[in-house]
């Protein structure tokens, strides 16, 4: 009874399955970690009203082309356009929330978590379409199979690298030369008051990143990377200060001859390990990674080659 009618409806089959498939991509992709963003419930409620949207273009796209109706493709078109417009709602979004931070996450930062929202939606777009495809290219089991494998491939998708893959990580020693503060051998600035000091000295942790490769060298050595880094050991650890204190903000100087990157961070719970893991697993941004040592292998290769 059930087959028999799976068997007369396949279009309707298909879109149900591809829906699903879709809609449990995004799903499997949402996530509200330590940052809170989505927030919950309600930043959570616009992502899945995507991810249900997404699921339903990617699939009723494949039936529509199935017989014969091309300007189906304009719905693919219009998603596209619908989730630039998410990308630029999240970027404003949290521009505008950052000025409320006492440590930001910076320009680098949204930007990465904006391109990541905008290409989850494509991603349930493809577990969408791929099971719909099958769904009607063969049968109902195997689209059921395509989805499964079409979520394994969007936690894939899930996973990039972080600070541990680039830099080893270990804490250095506070100095203070008179009013200069040093994290281990590396100068990062003047504190001219004696209390600032005593709170530096009470209350920070040095963290030194030695980057592993001439590539993550110049990763860490970016601008974004760094103030992403001090964002996100400040919300996992709390920071010790309150607006109006520019001598407590945490902050990250690079060394220039040796390429490592010295980091005093003032968490309000004072825990040497979990700083180190917290920096460690503070993702890598898309904007930051850069790679001239390979660029320069290939360039050279190139030329040898002819």
């Amino acid at each position: 009874m059930i087959a028999d009618w799976i068997q007369d409806h396949r279009d309707l089959t298909g879109v149900l399955l591809g829906i699903s498939f879709g809609f449990g991509a995004r799903l499997l992709m949402l996530r509200s970690d330590y940052r809170q963003y989505p927030a919950y419930p309600h930043g959570r409620i616009v992502h899945m009203a995507l991810g249900l949207i997404a699921g339903a273009l990617g699939s009723v796209a494949v039936p529509a082309l199935y017989h014969n109706n091309y300007t189906a493709v304009t719905f693919l078109s219009l998603a596209a356009q619908q989730f630039r417009d998410v990308r630029t709602l999240e970027r404003n979004t949290l521009i505008a929330i950052d000025h409320d931070e006492l440590v930001p996450r910076g320009a680098a930062y949204i930007e990465g978590i904006a391109v990541v929202f905008e290409g989850r939606n494509y991603l349930a777009i493809f577990a969408a379409l791929t099971t719909s495809l099958f769904s009607l290219a063969i049968q109902w089991w195997a689209g059921l199979l395509v989805g499964l494998l079409s979520l394994l491939i969007v936690r894939r998708f899930m996973r990039g690298k972080s600070i541990r893959h680039i830099a080893s990580v270990e804490t250095a020693p506070i100095r203070m030369d008179g009013p200069n503060l040093y994290v281990g051998d590396v100068y990062l600035m003047n504190v001219g008051l004696q209390e600032n000091r005593e709170i530096i000295q009470n209350q920070g942790i040095g963290i030194l990143l030695t980057p592993k490769n001439g590539d993550a060298r110049v990763t860490i050595a970016n601008l974004g990377q760094r103030q992403a880094i001090l964002h996100d050991v400040s919300t996992r650890l709390g920071v010790y200060r309150d607006e109006g204190e520019p001598m407590l903000v945490p902050i990250g100087k690079l060394a220039l001859k040796t390429g490592q990157l010295a980091l005093l961070v003032l968490p309000r719970e004072r825990d040497p390990e979990w700083a180190i893991l917290a920096v460690e697993n503070v993702p890598l941004l898309e904007a930051a990674v850069r790679m001239p040592v390979e660029a320069n292998k290939r360039r050279a290769g190139r030329l040898r080659h002819g």
